[in-house]
Order: structure tokens, then sequence, then C-alpha cells
């Protein structure tokens, strides 16, 4: 492994701690000064950001199973049935 390829590595590490952290400072601050009504708003959107990901992700891949599914069918489709 190349010491570029590790820095990288540590690097998003490590950003990804800061997110944590940062997350979890929120949460507990808006919960502290009692902005429930904020943090639920930050966590309906959260949730849809993420569902929309997914849902993206599963667009994404759909296109080539549903090609794979019509060249399975595909033979079954072409015999006559008598």
């Amino acid at each position: 492994m190349s010491q570029r390829i590790r820095t990288k590595v540590k690097k998003r590490r490590t950003v990804t701690y800061l997110w944590i952290v940062g997350m979890a400072l929120l949460v507990f601050l808006l919960i502290y000064f009692e902005q429930t009504a904020l943090l639920y708003i930050f966590s309906t959107l959260g949730v849809t950001v993420l569902l929309v990901i997914v849902a993206g992700a599963d667009l994404g891949r759909s296109d080539l199973s549903s090609a794979e599914s019509d060249q399975a069918a595909a033979p079954a489709r072409a015999k006559p049935t008598k």
C-alpha cells in the first residue's frame, strides 16, 4: 500500500470522525437548549436525504437487473406453446 493511499484513508477517516462528533454535539446542544422542534426538523430532513440516496442507488442498479431478467426470460417467451 503506497503512502499516498494510506494518507487518503486516514484523512477520510478523520473527516468521518469529525462529522460524527459534530452531529453528536449538535444533537446534544439542541436537547440541552430544549430545541426539540429543530431536532425533529433536522431528523426528518436527514432521513429524507438518506432515503433519496438509497433510492438513487437502487435506480442505478435497476437498469442492469432488468436487462438481465429480460435476457433470462427471452428464451422462455420464444417457445410457442401448442
